[in-house]
């Protein structure tokens, strides 16, 4: 069986890219989502820069944050 490569690098990016995407669209604040999550601002800064890798947990707070369901924030 062969293992499944995958560019962590890349999928943070994108997951930021998409983050941002719904933050933006819904015109709230990166200070606003983590508020609503209960998540530090520097959280959030970073999961959007592409320099944190969230917890499952984490991406179902911020999905919860922004009146989204979860596979939203998961399909980029």
């Amino acid at each position: 069986m062969m293992a499944v490569k995958v560019n962590e690098s890349a999928l943070k990016r994108q997951f930021g890219a998409k983050l941002r995407q719904l933050r933006l669209d819904k015109r709230l604040s990166q200070e606003e989502v983590a508020l609503e999550a209960g998540l530090d601002l520097t959280t959030i800064n970073e999961i959007e820069m592409g320099s944190r890798n969230p917890s499952l947990v984490t991406i179902a707070k911020i999905a919860r944050a922004l009146n989204k369901d979860l596979s939203v924030l998961l399909t980029f």
